[in-house]
């Protein structure tokens, strides 16, 4: 017997109760396993709890007489549902199928431009708002998805390689050696900048001169664990910035380490970029504590700066015709940045 004809035998001999199920009910399993009941997986959906419960119902009827064993049972009014072994492996089946065929649908979407899906931080949305102006129509009369994705600064390399958003807008540190992650990708400039430190010390504690980076040895540091901030500081100081600089306190966004700042519960200064520095600093509100923002100055090597822009895989530009939408979009954004970018002298 050939191997396409023990292929099509085993497609052949699939169990009715296999044949019947859906990937809606697939996508309720998950849910019941996540939340843990019908009533939360209900409110998750959307749906009514009595929805859900008949497709867990079927989906134990059917693996009852395929398998001799239910996927979930009933612990009494208030527990989660315990899942069997049966269940638990039909789980882990489910997560990876919805998984591969969500991912293999919206990679076809993206390639026949039928879905875009851009990322941005906080801080450069303005960049991909300006942009969308000029292809917006377009995109509705040709029925694109278009989502834009909140993605934090420290995620921007990992979003983009693992192709999880088409385009992103955002900021990196840039050295004069160049960025080797950049090499595959196109990059649309913005702007160049230094970061500024901003910090509630008095004037005696840390004048209001520019600070060197070198200075930053000697001064607390309230600092992220990933992010802009951070690869300015593994620049400076090396991938174990921590050991040689007096890190006072760790956060895990900026806004909590303006609070920190702010409250004065701790003392000490804060690396940002100048429109956040200059935004924040000042005297705040009336019990708060006054922060002021320094300039920086880099006396370190290599010399770094804030390099703020778009990216996209040069790949999937190539890949596409002119006229699919992410090449419409990029052509609008790299329009959009002539308005931004200074001439250079002749």
């Amino acid at each position: 017997m050939s191997s396409k004809t023990s292929a099509l035998d085993r497609l052949l001999d699939c169990p009715p109760g296999l044949l019947d199920t859906t990937f809606d009910q697939l996508r309720t399993l998950l849910v019941v396993h996540e939340t843990g009941s019908a009533l939360r997986a209900a409110r998750v959906l959307g749906r009514e709890q009595s929805s859900v419960q008949k497709q867990l119902d079927t989906l134990n009827r059917n693996y009852q007489a395929m398998c001799g064993e239910v996927l979930t049972l009933r612990q009494g009014r208030g527990k989660d549902y315990l899942f069997t072994p049966t269940g638990e492996e039909a789980v882990q089946l489910a997560r990876v199928a919805v998984a591969q065929w969500t991912d293999a649908v919206n990679w076809s979407r993206r390639r026949l431009g039928r879905m875009l899906t851009v990322g941005t931080t906080e801080f450069t949305l303005p960049i991909i708002s300006r942009s969308w102006e000029r292809v917006s129509e377009e995109f509705r009369q040709q029925e694109v998805e278009f989502k834009v994705v909140h993605v934090r600064t420290k995620d921007l390399w990992s979003r983009l390689e693992t192709r999880q958003v088409d385009l992103i807008c955002g900021s990196i540190v840039s050295t004069a050696d160049g960025d080797q992650r950049l090499r595959d990708y196109d990059v649309i400039e913005f702007a160049r900048g230094a970061p500024i430190l901003l910090t509630n010390l008095t004037p005696d504690d840390l004048p209001d001169d520019p600070v060197p980076t070198s200075r930053l040895a000697d001064v607390p540091l309230v600092v992220p664990p990933a992010g802009l901030v951070a690869d300015f500081l593994a620049c400076w100081y090396g991938p174990n910035f921590r050991d040689r600089l007096d890190v006072v306190a760790d956060i895990d966004d900026i806004h909590y380490g303006l609070s920190l700042l702010r409250s004065g519960f701790v003392r000490g200064c804060m690396v940002v970029t100048e429109s956040i520095g200059r935004r924040m600093g000042g005297p705040g509100e009336p019990d708060e504590v006054p922060l002021r923002s320094l300039r920086l100055y880099d006396d370190l090597e290599p010399k770094a700066e804030i390099m703020t822009g778009a990216f996209v895989h040069r790949a999937d530009l190539q890949r596409y015709a002119l006229g699919h939408p992410l090449n419409r979009l990029w052509n609008a954004v790299r329009h959009d940045s002539r308005r931004f970018t200074k001439p250079h002298p002749p």
